[in-house]
């Protein structure tokens, strides 16, 4: 990923947290990803951690149209997704076979409903889907952008993200064609440089 297109995106997101009254932490940790698969405009996200404790987090994540997130599922990690602006679309399956229709019951807004694998919900701004470890699921924007929140427990990128598709990274190979605007989570950060 060229650190040209990262600091783009962070330019929107901020642009778009500010838009739509999302005041963001004196030093927030931002993550920008291609999740590996090197075009971000078709899989990838903007990510800002605004609370890590050893027992929950929050996020305040971005996504135009057209970035998906990839499937994946957590064995640990409980999360509520929700869209904060804009209309987002969450795929949810049962397991890791991608074209069972399994039903099962999955949480929306806070009350559980039958859903059956590969179905996807539509969050309209305020609306939120809870997913419990084993759901495996993937969102993505359907109007121009979307500022999406997460309240989970605690997150563990590194050992509990457990994507269907084995060639993704969840962290980008930065190809570096001009300076950062500011230094990601997975940034061997040398100059001590904040947002």
């Amino acid at each position: 990923m060229k650190r040209s297109d990262i600091n783009r995106l962070i330019k929107a997101a901020s642009a778009s947290f500010a838009k739509n009254g999302h005041a963001l932490p004196p030093h927030p940790r931002w993550d920008v990803t291609d999740f590996g698969l090197g075009d971000w405009s078709k899989s990838g996200l903007v990510l800002v951690n605004l609370a890590e404790e050893a027992e929950y987090c929050e996020k305040l994540m971005y996504a135009q149209r057209g970035m998906m997130i990839p499937a994946h599922t957590h064995k640990r990690k409980k999360e509520d997704i929700i869209s904060r602006a804009g209309v987002l679309r969450v795929w949810v399956w049962a397991n890791a076979d991608l074209q069972g229709k399994q039903e099962f019951l999955l949480q929306v807004d806070g009350v559980k409903r039958p859903v059956k694998s590969g179905d996807h919900v539509d969050l309209q701004p305020g609306s939120r889907v809870t997913l419990t470890p084993g759901i495996y699921h993937g969102f993505e924007s359907v109007t121009e952008e979307c500022v999406i929140g997460e309240v989970s427990t605690a997150n563990d990128d590194v050992n509990d993200n457990f994507f269907v598709n084995p060639d993704i990274g969840r962290y980008p190979e930065i190809e570096e064609d001009e300076e950062p605007l500011l230094w990601l989570l997975s940034d061997k950060n040398p100059g001590g440089k904040q947002s």
